[in-house]
């Protein structure tokens, strides 16, 4: 474990990262396992759904990408919190600003984290969601 990593923030929650981009998801999976969580991965929002309704009450945090083919962040937001209403969802994106991302923070997500992801603050953030519920802002 790099020196980096040590001073990170840790968990053992289960994180369901829903993204499109392979180089993406091989970071945050290896990353995030490093720090103690379990990790699921959805390619697409569709994906997303299924495996959110196959773990009920597994999945402790969506990390979720909002710019996909086959449903987007917005379309996939809603789909999983109608399964869960109290499902805590990050979102993330390199490609929208916050004020396009401002109805699902304003419908209950968790924050917004824009790409490129830096380690640090995204362990940070996702210990915040995890712990409060939500980034502090």
């Amino acid at each position: 474990m790099s020196d980096t990593i040590k001073t990170l923030p840790t968990g053992s929650e289960t994180i369901l990262i829903v993204d499109d981009h392979e180089t993406i998801w091989d970071f945050l999976i290896e990353a995030l396992q490093q720090l103690g969580y379990s990790v699921l991965l959805a390619e697409n929002g569709l994906d997303a759904v299924e495996i959110y309704e196959a773990n009920p009450k597994e999945i402790d945090l969506v990390l979720l990408d909002m710019i996909m083919p086959k449903a987007g962040g917005h379309q996939t937001f809603y789909k999983i919190r109608s399964l869960d209403p109290e499902a805590k969802i990050l979102l993330s994106s390199g490609f929208v600003s916050e004020a396009e991302v401002h109805d699902l923070l304003q419908q209950g997500a968790c924050g917004f984290l824009p790409k490129p992801h830096r380690l640090p603050a995204v362990a940070r953030a996702i210990r915040q969601v995890l712990d409060t519920g939500r980034i502090a802002g």
